[in-house]
């Protein structure tokens, strides 16, 4: 009996200390903080975002949950403590297909995967100013995204979220 009571509670924490480090904890976590600017796509309008490109077009087609998140890191600790939150979001379940560091400095793109398929990618970068990150959540064809992931057409798009809300939306300023 007592076994099957520790069992129990060690499930129930490992869910609960796993969903702590996750692209909805990060999001929540931040969009409040100074100098912040953050785009939460609602599906309806993913159609507007699809016109920045044709790539983008097919991808955004197949996306499901798309969010843009751009932040401060004027500082070391900063830029230490944001690298090392995306490291553990992306540190056990998903794939890195690209890194470049230069000391504190990060690009790096990853993704997870369910058989044939691609169902998230996270962007993330950090050039100790500013940190952003990129997520999709959906349904994408690997090769469209390595083609995409080559020819920098995410950063465009993060440019082109903030684009396209700002000249919409009355009241912000970037």
């Amino acid at each position: 009996m007592i076994k099957k009571v520790f069992f129990l509670f060690g499930i129930i924490l490992l869910t609960s200390c796993g969903s702590y480090n996750s692209i909805d904890t990060f999001y929540n976590a931040h969009k409040n903080d100074n100098q912040v600017t953050a785009v939460r796509v609602p599906q309806f309008m993913l159609t507007l975002i699809s016109g920045i490109s044709p790539e983008m077009q097919s991808l955004v087609g197949n996306t499901r949950d798309l969010r843009y998140m751009r932040f401060p890191s004027a500082t070391p600790a900063k830029t230490q403590f944001l690298n090392k939150q995306m490291n553990g979001i992306t540190g056990n379940s998903f794939i890195e297909v690209y890194r470049k560091n230069d000391e504190l400095k990060r690009n790096v793109v990853s993704i997870r995967e369910k058989r044939n398929s691609v169902k998230e990618i996270l962007i993330y970068n950090n050039n100790n100013l500013n940190g952003s990150f990129l997520y999709f959540n959906g349904d994408f064809d690997p090769v469209k995204v390595r083609e995409i992931a080559k020819s920098d057409q995410f950063g465009k798009l993060g440019d082109g979220l903030i684009e396209q809300f700002s000249a919409g939306t009355p009241g912000i300023k970037e």
